[in-house]
């Protein structure tokens, strides 16, 4: 599988800091799954960050610093590490998961418009990350839009297009708030991608602006 497409060295160094959101951490961590260059580029990220805190000096740890780090080790990882041998599992909504969704709970396909579903990704600890499954049929048009944020896609199967690409399995399209597209499904089979927004999605026509409530963010 050829990737054509990644996140930005920005929100690379992002994910390894551990400051990106919670729900495009999980999109991130699903690219890296199947992204030798960019788990290099976050092993970098990660080396220089550890050589900047050698230099640093010492600071006394806060009081419940013991309780914090305890309490972060009972949450999954969302960053797979280079080694990890992924696994993969099923789902009711008929696909292979990303194993950074295995301790999320993914809904089923629900309605959003003529030939398009949306299942809902609720991640654990983290009810206001805004995460989805997309499933479009072949040839659909989805809703114009643009974002007062960033939109993190993961392409997981089929492929899509708009004026500035086509995005295939494994492909990450990150759209910020420069960016106003309609993107289509490839005529040949359906599209599924993983999606996490950071702020909201402005949408274009009438009745992008009706069916998308249905979703709730």
């Amino acid at each position: 599988m050829t990737i054509n497409h990644h996140p930005s060295d920005e929100t690379l160094l992002r994910h390894a800091a551990g400051t990106l959101g919670a729900g495009p951490a999980v999109v991130i961590a699903a690219h890296l799954e199947g992204c030798e260059t960019c788990r290099r580029r976050v092993s970098e990220f990660e080396s220089l960050g550890g050589a900047i805190l050698e230099g640093m000096p010492l600071e006394p740890l806060r009081v419940d610093a013991l309780a914090r780090a305890l309490e972060r080790l009972d949450l999954p990882s969302l960053s797979p590490r280079p080694e990890t041998i992924v696994v993969r599992q099923r789902h009711p909504v008929g696909l292979e998961l990303p194993s950074s969704l295995h301790h999320c709970d993914v809904g089923p396909w629900r309605w959003l418009g003529p030939g398009f579903r949306w299942s809902k990704v609720s991640l654990p600890g983290n009810s206001d990350a805004k995460v989805l499954l997309l499933k479009g049929r072949a040839g659909l048009k989805l809703p114009a839009h643009g974002h007062d944020g960033t939109e993190f896609l993961q392409v997981l199967s089929g492929s899509l297009f708009d004026e500035r690409g086509r995005y295939y399995p494994g492909d990450l399209d990150e759209a910020d708030t420069d960016v106003d597209h309609q993107p289509v499904v490839s005529s040949d089979s359906e599209c599924i991608c993983l999606v996490a927004l950071e702020g909201d999605t402005r949408l274009h026509s009438a009745l992008g602006r009706l069916l998308w409530p249905i979703v709730g963010f």
